[in-house]
């Protein structure tokens, strides 16, 4: 758990936010410094911007909650609970909620007038494993992991038996079609689109050490030629987002103190800088009126910190 004693840093430039390759001197802001939100989640994950609301959704799995955080007030409260234990959050193009739910294997819709439609729960007849995290591309796909992480306990999900191997998925926005686009993936967790939507990058965290794969998209409907791009040695890579100039800010932690918070890594998979937390942060986005609010959840809080880039949309 974090330290309920944590400050936000009284130094400019704030020392947790470390410099690793001098292509991260232009990305690091001198006067921003890491914040803290809110406190109070068990496992904080998924966090996704609303900016027409002016607010942030993430989730808290053990808790069964989606929990709203309110940018003109701060203020935090219940947005859905329960939540079928959701975890990884997005908006698709037309700006309604997406979830990944362990509780009921499934990803959700959230429509304007809050029904709730399901998008996938289910491969050739068989109930998908526990959907992890999920990105929607510019055409409208919606494309998810599906590990097994959510049947090993009633926890993060609910215990059951794996019927499927773990993978990700495709589903056609057109016909709502679901597609395997790539089973062989040791335990798919995050992933998200370059700027340019013809890389797919996919944390792979049941691999030792885990790694960040980098896919390329074909026809933006398949995946071809995957390959190690980031080899994360002690740390423990969940999910992550892509900024306008193709870096990759990776929520981290686990193996020691040092490591916790986010890792970015240029597009070449040199890492660059790094964000100390006190805790593990498991997700993140990008937010805020510019888009270049970078919002951490991490195991028991939410941070933020503004940034000198913007989040891809």
């Amino acid at each position: 758990m974090a330290d309920n004693i944590w400050q936000r840093s009284m130094r400019t430039p704030d020392p947790s936010i470390i410099i690793v390759d001098k292509r991260f001197e232009r990305y690091r802001l001198a006067h921003a410094t890491v914040e803290r939100l809110w406190t109070g989640t068990r496992w904080g994950e998924g966090p996704v911007w609303f900016g027409d609301a002016r607010a942030l959704l993430w989730t808290d799995l053990p808790n069964d909650r989606i929990l709203r955080w309110d940018e003109q007030t701060g203020a935090v409260a219940p947005y859905r609970a329960p939540s079928s234990k959701a975890n990884g959050l997005t908006r698709d193009r037309q700006g309604r909620l997406i979830a990944c739910e362990h509780g009921q294997r499934r990803v959700t819709r959230t429509e304007y007038d809050g029904r709730v439609t399901v998008i996938a729960d289910s491969y050739q007849g068989k109930p998908l494993n526990s959907p992890n995290d999920v990105v929607v591309s510019g055409d409208g796909a919606v494309w998810f992991t599906d590990p097994p992480f959510g049947l090993v306990s009633d926890y993060m999900g609910q215990i059951a038996e794996a019927q499927l191997p773990a993978s990700i998925y495709r589903v056609d926005p057109g016909n709502g079609s679901i597609t395997c686009v790539a089973d062989d993936v040791p335990g798919p967790n995050g992933l998200a689109f370059s700027p340019d939507e013809r890389i797919l990058y996919v944390v792979a965290s049941r691999a030792r050490p885990r790694t960040i794969l980098a896919f390329n998209v074909e026809d933006r409907r398949s995946l071809r030629d995957g390959r190690v791009l980031i080899d994360s040695g002690d740390g423990t890579p969940d999910g992550f987002r892509v900024d306008v100039d193709g870096n990759l800010w990776c929520g981290w932690g686990t193996g020691t103190a040092e490591l916790d918070g986010v890792r970015i890594f240029a597009p070449d998979g040199a890492a660059i800088g790094h964000i100390g937390l006190p805790e593990r942060c498991a997700n993140l986005c990008f937010g805020g009126r510019d888009h270049n609010r970078l919002f951490m959840a991490a195991t028991s809080s939410l941070y933020s910190l503004y940034v000198n880039t913007r989040g891809t949309v």
